[in-house]
């Protein structure tokens, strides 16, 4: 007899199926017993009334691995409103030993750090893995508005010999006697493979040896990044962003939809052309010195605040950053150069998304490295293949577990990472 999932269950009453699980709840009345079983869809109610039956089920523990054999049979109040009733109840493996948590409860009662410390076990909570499951849908939804779009997805190298973006802290590493990191983005590689299809794409880890403890920073997290070439400017990328972001968004609701249910998650709503202000504007909307050099989270609030009342939109470009802010490959404003052809994205008043345009002339790389004090030869490959010819292009990197965060309203990135990396934790 084939196993079945729980969510196949209805369309199967009356007949007799066989389910597996974990062993999520057992409730022993005086009279009746009450076996909730927990699969990869959900739960399953069986009633045992078999006093032979019962003493096995005495015996288990939650999360024991179990498979139930029974006849299916209708019961509004039960999970999925059916039951498997005259079960025959078998152990797959040995009892379980309980985790320091009970995961039947509507909400996880330990702490966040017992919760990362157990985390092969509270990944089991279904409140837990419904925030993986919209992370999975969302990378999904994002290969497949790019797919649609012409877009190669491509998988760049995680150690690097050079530090891919200034600025930023890296993790360095003996590379059989050599000197090398631990990639901060694939940013030079995907600029460099636009010369080879003009739109591409990757999902991948980046590493950040990030020493801020921040309840919205990692050391390892998920990029989806993208590169496309033949644009105008940054608006153009800004445009694509947008769709990629929809696509997201529709694909959670598509795939994941169970998922926001458990989690009482609206999905916002995304505009066909996303509310913009140019960074000075952002300044003052928010109150801030009209000499601030970028952004503080106070400041991304207020401006999240001004979309959502002014154009009833949970989503806002800020546009024009500081170059003094940007990266070195990051292109100015031709008309006014001390501002760039970049932006952030805003979802909730959180900053979620960092593009632009870059640079596509040698010699203006070679510019920018000299005018923020980085020597060439660190980059020599890759600025070299810009003599070879590169059209103007630009791109764009979300952070996944930041995405689901703001989505689902964790408090915490790490509340929606299976395993978090950070500032003090390196296990499980």
């Amino acid at each position: 007899m084939q196993r079945l999932l729980s969510s196949h269950l209805p369309a199967r009453t009356g007949a007799t199926v066989r389910i597996a699980g974990w062993v999520h709840r057992r409730r022993l009345l005086k009279s009746v017993a009450f076996l909730i079983v927990r699969d990869a869809a959900g739960l399953a109610q069986v009633v045992v009334t078999d006093p032979a039956v019962r003493a096995e089920l005495e015996r288990l523990t939650e999360e024991t691995v179990v498979e139930v054999t029974g006849a299916l049979v209708a019961n509004p109040a039960a999970p999925s409103g059916v039951e498997l009733v005259d079960p025959v109840i078998r152990a797959l493996g040995p009892v379980a030993t309980p985790p320091p948590f009970d995961l039947y409860r509507p909400e996880l009662t330990a702490t966040l750090p017992t919760q990362l410390d157990h985390a092969a076990v509270a990944l089991r909570h279904p409140r837990r893995s419904a925030a993986l499951r919209a992370g999975a849908a969302a990378v999904a939804g994002f290969r497949a508005t790019l797919d649609r779009r012409d877009f190669v997805e491509i998988q760049t190298p995680k150690i690097v010999g050079s530090a891919t973006e200034t600025g930023a802290n890296v993790f360095a590493l003996d590379y059989f006697g050599r000197p090398a990191y631990l990639a901060q983005s694939p940013q030079l590689y995907k600029q460099l493979m636009v010369g080879v299809f003009e739109r591409v794409y990757e999902v991948g880890p980046v590493f950040r040896a990030e020493p801020h403890d921040t309840v919205r920073h990692l050391a390892q997290y998920t990029s989806l990044d993208a590169e496309l070439g033949f644009i105008g400017d940054h608006r153009d990328v800004m445009a694509v962003l947008r769709d990629a972001v929809a696509g997201m968004l529709a694909a959670v609701a598509d795939r994941a939809g169970g998922a926001l249910a458990a989690l009482d998650v609206r999905s916002p709503e995304v505009p066909a052309e996303i509310p913009a202000v140019h960074f000075t504007e952002a300044l003052a909307i928010a109150g801030a010195p009209p000499d601030e050099r970028d952004l503080a989270p106070a400041h991304e609030r207020a401006v999240g605040e001004w979309a959502l009342r002014e154009h009833g939109s949970e989503f806002v470009f800020v546009t024009g950053y500081p170059m003094a802010k940007r990266p070195f490959y990051t292109h100015p404003d031709p008309v006014r150069p001390v501002w760039s052809n970049s932006f952030d994205l805003l979802f909730r008043g959180l900053e979620l998304v960092s593009g632009g345009q870059r640079l596509h002339r040698r010699d203006d790389y070679l510019a920018a490295l000299a005018a923020a004090g980085q020597p060439a030869e660190p980059y020599r490959s890759y600025v070299d293949a810009f003599a070879h010819g590169m059209p103007p292009h630009g791109g764009f990197a979300i952070g996944l577990e930041r995405f689901v965060a703001r989505l689902v309203g964790a408090t915490n990135v790490r509340e929606v990472t299976a395993f978090p990396r950070d500032l003090h934790r390196l296990t499980p």
